[in-house]
């Protein structure tokens, strides 16, 4: 137990407060940043106040972007990002649960073989997968599309695991009385397994979600057409610049707009991200 003494409290508070600088001080200055104008910038100099071009950045960011990243509005690359990142993690939730379900409530050949076939998986990098996977995409004619951005990244080993695992603590005497009641393979997975399994869910999807929103190296390789652009890849774009100055005022609004997604699936999802994470280790 936790000594309560007013010393080891006070250092305690003002270790998170030091934490609590070090990760927040650099979001204040990419905003502050984003609502100083071109000269300021260049100049080097950020103040600790918000400057007065707040609404001309962050309204040419969202309305027109910058021609360095195609022209394309950063509204839309929100949205191409939020498919993604909404695509693989449905994607990769649903293939998964299924997957764990089967392998450990089903008797069928080579059934651990084939789980432990998956989770070898884990071990290949992406830079050993992208390759073949682009010539299937390809081959396919999925390139440029929301398909091709999602289906080669739903697929996913960890999820597997962590829900096979989380099946393994049901108990099976539960399994027993469900078929008691006359309750068939769907039924069991549809009311007993699914409920008992929301925090997992909750805790993968936000894990997942974040995944596929900072996705960089696949968008860049599968889309050619601006139109499907993510938030990442303008950011990319609109900083990699050879014959001017980057607009670092709009880049930053851009960054900041492209932090809010998952800042708010992780606020609106807390409790049970942590519940899920909690559960997920008894």
């Amino acid at each position: 137990m936790v000594e309560n003494r007013p010393v080891l409290t006070l250092v305690s508070h003002l270790i998170l407060l030091l934490g609590l600088a070090t990760v927040a001080l650099p979001l204040w200055v990419a905003f502050v940043a984003s609502t100083l104008p071109q000269d300021a910038m260049v100049a080097g100099t950020i103040p600790l106040l918000p400057g007065d071009a707040f609404l001309a950045n962050w309204g040419e960011a969202v309305a027109r972007g910058l021609a360095k990243a195609g022209g394309v509005p950063v509204g839309m690359m929100l949205v191409n990002s939020l498919v993604m990142a909404l695509g693989i993690a449905l994607g990769k939730i649903v293939i998964s649960i299924l997957s764990a379900y089967a392998v450990v409530y089903f008797r069928f050949p080579f059934r651990m073989p084939i789980f432990w076939l998956i989770f070898v998986t884990l071990m290949l990098p992406v830079e050993v997968r992208i390759l073949p996977t682009f010539k299937v995409v390809a081959d396919l004619g999925m390139l440029d599309s929301y398909a091709g951005l999602t289906i080669p990244l739903i697929a996913s080993a960890t999820a597997t695991f962590l829900f096979r695992q989380a099946f393994l603590t049901i108990p099976d005497e539960l399994l027993e009385a469900a078929r008691m009641d006359g309750a068939g393979p769907l039924k069991f997975f549809r009311d007993i397994l699914l409920p008992l399994s929301w925090t997992n869910i909750a805790a993968l999807f936000v894990i997942l979600f974040i995944y596929g929103w900072n996705q960089y190296l696949w968008p860049l390789i599968v889309t050619t057409d601006e139109s499907y652009y993510t938030i990442v890849m303008g950011i990319q774009r609109m900083v990699t610049v050879s014959d001017e100055e980057p607009r670092w005022g709009i880049v930053m609004a851009t960054a900041c707009l492209a932090m809010l997604p998952p800042v708010a699936v992780v606020v609106a999802m807390q409790r049970l991200f942590v519940k899920g994470l909690v559960d997920a280790e008894k």
